[in-house]
């Protein structure tokens, strides 16, 4: 079992692993289609909930389009990190204006590890505990970059 770490604990082990790398350029192409990749998984992943099935896969896409989103906004930022944990821990740490929460990263991440790697499935109660939260975050962090890309 891991260690819990916090947000500064977890940015501070991806700097001193070198998880956290500077880009050389802000790809605006790049971001444009991620951001049209996510908005088009968001609608799908919508549609599939409301027949209230397949859990497992509904966890696994909405968390990829936070994962996709996050990219994103790294894009902007010129930074490149080589796991999900350094992904949110830089997120949190350096885009405090977002007021976005570590732990519900550190939730949904661990969880959706669980599903992949440990074979753990995600049940209803899961998915609905996790689904409010998952989808204002998707919206926020779709708001921030439309924004970024209007400055």
């Amino acid at each position: 079992m891991h260690k819990y770490l916090n947000k500064e604990q977890a940015y501070d082990k991806c700097i001193i692993n070198g998880n956290i790398t500077p880009r050389d350029r802000i790809d605006i192409e790049k971001i444009e289609s991620t951001l049209e990749i996510a908005k088009d998984d968001f609608s799908f992943a919508n549609e599939i909930k409301k027949k209230n099935k397949g859990y497992n896969a509904l966890y696994n896409m909405y968390y990829n389009i936070i994962h996709l989103l996050v990219e994103a906004i790294l894009r902007f930022d010129q930074i490149k990190v080589n796991n999900h944990q350094c992904l949110f821990a830089y997120l949190c740490v350096k885009h405090p204006e977002l007021e976005l929460d570590w732990n519900f990263f550190e939730k949904i991440r661990t969880k959706r590890n669980g599903i992949n790697y440990y074979g753990i499935p995600v049940s209803r109660e899961d998915f609905k505990e996790i689904d409010l939260q998952i989808n204002l975050y998707i919206k926020t962090l779709c708001e921030e970059i439309k924004r970024k890309l209007q400055d």
